[in-house]
Formats: C-alpha cells, structure tokens, sequence
C-alpha cells in the first residue's frame, strides 16, 4: 500500500521502511490518543493538565510561532522536511497552497494527519528524505527545516552530509524560492550558563564540539555560514529566535538586535533540569552593548534566498483569543521602519482595530501636555494596526542606568518627571492601563507612549499608574528592588491596604488576559524542572544571589545533594512572604529549606501537606530548624548564614501518596547576626526562666518582632 488518507490528509508509504527510526517513545501513543479524541482549541487544556515536556513541545500552539510571521504568497508551494507531530504542519496549511511534508515515522505521521485532518493540502511522505528525494516535484517556492538540519548526517548518511543535504534541496526550489533553517546555536548563551545540549542531554557538549557519533550536530554562525557559501549560497538572512526556536515569543535580526535590557526570559528551560552559573540577563546586556549578540543568541533562524521586510516580530498569544497578537517591524517601500500590530484569531480583531480608538482618545488627554502618543492607523486589506516608529530610549532603560551608576537622585527625578507628565489632565475619562516604564520612549525632551494596547475609557488616578509602573518594573529584575518605593508611596498617600486592593486589581487584570489558561511560567513549574545554582557560587556576584535567596534540598534516602538542590522561582514579596509549593514523591523522607543566606527570623504562616492544614502547632509534625531555635509555636530564629529548616515527611501524622504538595508559606526578616546572638543566647536559661521565655523574647527582640508582625498581620486582616 502506497497511499492512505487520514480525513483530508493524504499519506504516502512508498519508502516506508516497516520500522520507526525515530520515536520519543510511548508518549506518542498519548498523542495520538489526544489528537483523535480532542479539538485543537482543547490542547492548551490537556497540556496544562498532563505536565509533560513532550506533550507541551508536540502540542502548543507557540511552536508555529517560528513560521507564523513568514509573509507567504496563498499561492505557495511549500516542502517541509521531517514534519513530526505535525505543530508546524497544520500552520503551513493555513498559509500556503499545497504542502508537502515528509518525516521518518509513521507514528508520529499518524499523528500529524489526524490533528491536522480538517487540510486537503496536506500530502505527507513516510520514509528517510534521501529516499523520498527523487520523488519530489521541482518547483517549491519554501522548504522548510525546524529542528531537523542537525540531523542532516542521519538522513544524508556520507561525508559532507549538511553540504549535500543542501545541495538536494536546493535541486527541488524553483528560482526566487527559500529554504528556512531552524536550528540551537551551538554557542548560545543559555548553554555556557548551564542548559543541556538539546539532542545529548549532556552539558557543554555541543561547546566542546560534537564526537562523530553524535546523533546531532549543531553550529555556529560562521559554521552555517561556511556551509552556506560551499553550496554556493551567498543570499543569506539571519534571525535570532528568543528564547530559542521551540517556543520563541521574540524574534530579531541582524537589521534589529535587541535593546539593552530586553532580554529576560532566560532561567526557564523546559526539557531538562538546569544549572544556573552566571545571570543570563546581565551577560547578554554586555554582548549586546559590545555587538555580539548574534554569535550567543541560543538559536537560529536563517532564511536562504530573498529577505523578508520583516525584521523584528514579538507574539503575545499566551493569552485567550480575544487578545492574541503579533507586533511586527517593518521595512516601509519608503525605507522607513513601521510598527503593525497583527490579530492572531478571528476574536482578536477587535481589539486590534480599537487601538485606533485608543490612540484618539489618549491625543484628546495629552492635548497640550508633555506626553505624546505614537500615531496609529488602521489597514483593513492588510488586517492590522499600524504605528510610526519611534526613536529613543526606553524610560526602563534610563532608570536601569541610574540604579547601575548608584544615582538615586537621578532615579527619583525620573519618577518625578513621569509623575509630573502623566497626571496632565487627570480627571480625563481615558487612561492607559499599561503606562509602564518600558511602553515610554524617551528623546531628549520628547516622551512618547509607544504601546497603548489596555487603554480604557475611565479615569485611573496617576498615583495608581506610578504604583503599577513600579511594581512592574521591580517585577521584572530583582536588581531593581535596589529601589525601594516606600518613600514615594507615602508620599503619593498610598496606604498598605491600598496597595494590597491595586494587587488583588493586578491579578484580576492578568487573569482578564489570560482567562483560565496558565502561563508559561505556571506550566514550567507543573513539569516540575529545577534549577540548580552551585551553593559556592550562591553568595557570589557570579552567582547573583541575595541574602534573601531561598534553596529547597530532597533527601530521597541518600541525603542531601547540591547538585540536586532547587532555588525555586517564587520569591519574596514586598511583605517579606513566600508560598513555596514543593513537588514531593513518595521516596522522599525528608525536605529541608534553608530560608535565606543570612542570619533571620523565620515564621511558617502556613503549612500544608497534599491539602490538608498541617497541626497548628508545626513542632508536633516534625519541622524544626537544624541550626536555629524555635521562639514560638510557629517561630524560629538562625544566628548563621546558612539557615535550614527541616520536614521530616515520615512522620505517621502524614499520609503520603506517590505524588505530594508540601505547600509552606514563609514570613522572613533578615537581622543582623550580633542581634541573634542576643537573642539565642537569651533563650539559653535555666527551667524557671524557661518558663518566662516569651517574656525575654519580647524584651530582648520586641522591636523587631512587632513590626515585622504588626505589618505582616495587618495586611492579612
């Protein structure tokens, strides 16, 4: 049997070797019970539910992000080379005339024809490409290859293996047509800062060049670019996927390298477990202030043949389709750049289009004002926003720049000035949401809003705007927490509770975007990855660990173990609490968290084990602090840099199943250590002392508790 079809789809057996030579194993059989049982706008669903690395690569809409933007002509004839599951397939379908997909494995082409059945477009070839090759037609205006050059040696099989496998595709493009490649940088930086090499597994690999039996290869820049002129291609585009090609959300090119601080989605690595050995953000702001960039972007995406106007595209489609889009810049006819702003749903066009409306409202407020608004018109035939571009310096980047020099003075008359512009008109019944730092370009004497996307017809006072500006801004780069807003909070009449209603609004804003649907980060965590950061390099600058750092150990019957230890991603608050949701298998006997890396006082606010409320006296269910002292029921006090906190989870008032929650929530002040020792040394009395503990506790450490109590308590009310 030669043909089948799968719905719509047709598949090809011809060359079909009987055996699949590539296979993630029985997940596939998952996915393709998921992809005959469930709609597509049901898999952002399954994903969140599954926490699985494979089912979230072969699933997620965001893998078509690295193909979504390519301005392909409805009349296209487009090849793509080892189609998989089918993630970029069906996205290929909906942009061209015909598409002729070829992979290795029947499975996983079974996969691909049923989630993809609805498309009459769609042929696809089963068996090795060196096979299929004599087979194919001539005339492809793309071919496409994502994640699939670095295997040129497997399916090309003789020396010269990426050269030739070239050189055969390039026999099946018509004159004028493209070949993409997308493929890991074998230098990108995420892989020095201590990811695993994607196709290994194994660290540094692919940096310390690959053996001649890897199964993959991956390459440099100029090792692409080598192996582009030998085949005598010399018209060549690079793009930089970020954070790499498999889920990117940002994509630039050598006509638009990224800005100075942009980069910051760095830490999250979703296939394996990581290292983290320097800050990603920090290191890339210096490669992108010196021009590197391009050599230690962690992916590629290179477009073989005519370029693209495109030069920079950003996806923003985590979201519920109302709001899914893709901000594009351009190179105008004209030789300008222009921002547009593209629905990504049907659903999305309308608020898309409003930006014309926000745009007219917000030059109605700022009429005569200090602020301007970049201009916006609306290209029905095209179906996007279009924006001017516009010059200058993010109001983020300026105030990076002063917390770096240490000029405060200089931060706080930036605020000022923001303060000072943005309250013109302030009774006006239009405000912008989202006026935060980064969506203001600076030039000279000239601040423009350049993204109005959540402008509402209301009036948002300006102190609510600051409040949001700030605490986005301090969200996004812990260095900024450098900068304690208290003072202006006071100033502006901002009252704890207040603050804690413009949260609770935050939140509910966040949700409104996303509606029920997790974010990358919450389903990072669902898969349970960790993080691992060397406890040497912990408390160094390398490191970019502050005292108020928090590492989790598992002693799953072998003790403890660095290279197994967990900085997990929730940190402090401006509250001084965190709630740590601690992934725990029934192998597992004792859990410890060390609070801090200094000397502190430590409350367990809350403690529960798989759901259920954990004693309300926590002494009685096995947590006590190894190097510390216990100065309440729920309290305990370290007098050293290493503070640790012990659960022993074989206590027989557990009852432990083969996955649990250890859910603790954390109320930690940092002391100064000669305080401590006061302290502990206070509770070292004899049996009637004893007695009045609570009465030398309050003499000795009063001040600190009461304050940091009263302020906590008082929020909780």
């Amino acid at each position: 049997m030669q043909d089948s079809k799968i719905g719509n789809v047709t598949l090809n057996f011809k060359h079909y070797s009987g055996v699949d030579l590539y296979s993630d194993g029985a997940v596939e059989n998952d996915l393709l019970e998921i992809v005959k049982n469930h709609k597509k706008e049901e898999f952002g669903q399954i994903i969140e539910e599954r926490g699985s690395w494979p089912i979230l690569y072969h699933l997620s809409e965001q893998r078509a992000n690295i193909v979504e933007w390519i301005p392909m002509d409805p009349n296209a004839k487009v090849l793509e080379v080892g189609s998989g599951c089918g993630a970029i397939t069906g996205m290929l379908a909906t942009k061209a005339k015909e598409v002729v997909a070829c992979d290795l494995s029947r499975r996983r082409s079974e996969i691909n024809a049923t989630r993809n059945q609805e498309f009459d477009n769609i042929t696809i070839h089963v068996g090795n490409f060196r096979d299929i090759e004599p087979d194919l037609p001539r005339d492809f205006d793309y071919i496409f290859l994502i994640g699939v050059f670095e295997y040129g040696q497997g399916y090309i099989g003789t020396d010269n293996p990426y050269e030739k496998f070239l050189k055969m595709l390039g026999r099946h493009l018509k004159k004028g047509g493209r070949i993409v490649i997308a493929i890991e940088n074998r230098l990108g930086l995420k892989y020095f800062a201590g990811c695993a090499e994607d196709h290994l597994g194994t660290y540094f690999s692919g940096i310390e060049g690959y053996t001649t039996d890897s199964v993959a290869k991956t390459f440099t820049r100029n090792g692409l670019i080598n192996i582009f002129k030998k085949c005598g291609m010399n018209d060549y585009h690079f793009y930089y996927p970020y954070p790499d090609y498999k889920l990117m959300t940002l994509l630039h090119s050598d006509d638009y390298l990224p800005k100075f601080g942009e980069l910051q989605d760095n830490v999250r690595n979703f296939d394996r477990d990581r290292m983290v050995l320097f800050n990603e953000k920090h290191a890339y702001e210096d490669l992108v202030k010196d021009g590197m960039y391009q050599d230690f972007a962690n992916s590629f995406e290179v477009i073989l043949g005519p370029g693209f106007d495109t030069i920079y595209s950003k996806y923003s489609n985590d979201r519920v389709d109302e709001f899914k889009i893709r901000t594009d810049i351009a190179i105008s006819r004209t030789g300008r750049k222009v921002i547009k702003k593209f629905p990504l749903t049907e659903a999305a066009k309308e608020h898309v289009f409003g930006m014309r409306d926000a745009y007219a409202g917000l030059i109605e407020k700022y009429r005569g004002g200090d602020l301007e608004i970049n201009d916006c018109q609306v290209d029905e035939n095209e179906g996007c926003a279009i924006f001017s571009f516009v010059n200058g310096v993010p109001l983020a980047s300026l105030l990076d720049e002063c917390i770096d020099k240490d000029d405060m003075d200089s931060f706080d008359a930036l605020i000022s000035e923001y303060l000072k512009r943005i309250k013109y008109k302030e009774e006006y019944p239009v405000s912008d949401y989202d006026l935060i730092f980064s969506n203001i370009m600076v030039n000279g004497p000239i601040w423009t809003i350049i993204d109005y996307e959540w402008t509402y017809g209301k009036c948002i006072p300006a102190k609510e705007q600051l409040w949001r500006a700030l605490y986005c801004y301090r969200l996004e780069d812990r260095k900024r927490e450098k900068y304690d807003p208290s003072a202006i909070y006071n100033k502006l009449g901002l009252s704890e509770d207040d603050i804690k209603v413009l949260l609770d609004e935050e939140y509910a804003f966040q949700k409104y975007v996303t509606g029920s649907r997790k974010s990358l980060v919450e389903i990072w965590k669902d898969l349970g990855r960790k993080v691992i950061v060397p406890k040497e390099m912990a408390g160094t600058a390398a490191g970019a660990r502050p005292d108020d750092c928090i590492q989790i150990y598992l002693d799953e019957g072998n003790g403890y173990s660095e290279d197994d230890s967990i900085f997990p991603e929730e940190q402090y608050d401006e509250k001084n609490t965190v709630s740590l949701d601690i992934r725990v298998t029934s192998d597992c006997k004792v859990v410890r968290i060390d609070p801090a890396f200094a000397p502190c006082l430590v409350t367990i606010v809350r403690a529960t084990w798989n759901g259920e409320l954990l004693s309300d006296n926590v002494t009685d269910v096995g947590i006590h602090p190894v190097n510390g002292e216990w100065i309440s029921d729920d309290s305990m006090i370290f007098n050293t840099g290493d503070p640790n906190i012990e659960f022993n989870l074989e206590s027989d008032k557990l009852s432990v199943q083969e996955r649990n929650h250890l859910c603790v929530k954390l109320l930690t002040t940092l002391i100064p250590k000669n305080s401590a020792d006061a302290i502990i040394s206070s509770l070292d009395v004899g049996e009637e002392e004893e007695q009045n503990k609570e009465n030398i506790f309050k003499k000795i450490g009063r001040k600190i508790a009461e304050k940091r109590e009263a302020r906590y308590y008082k929020d909780e009310e």
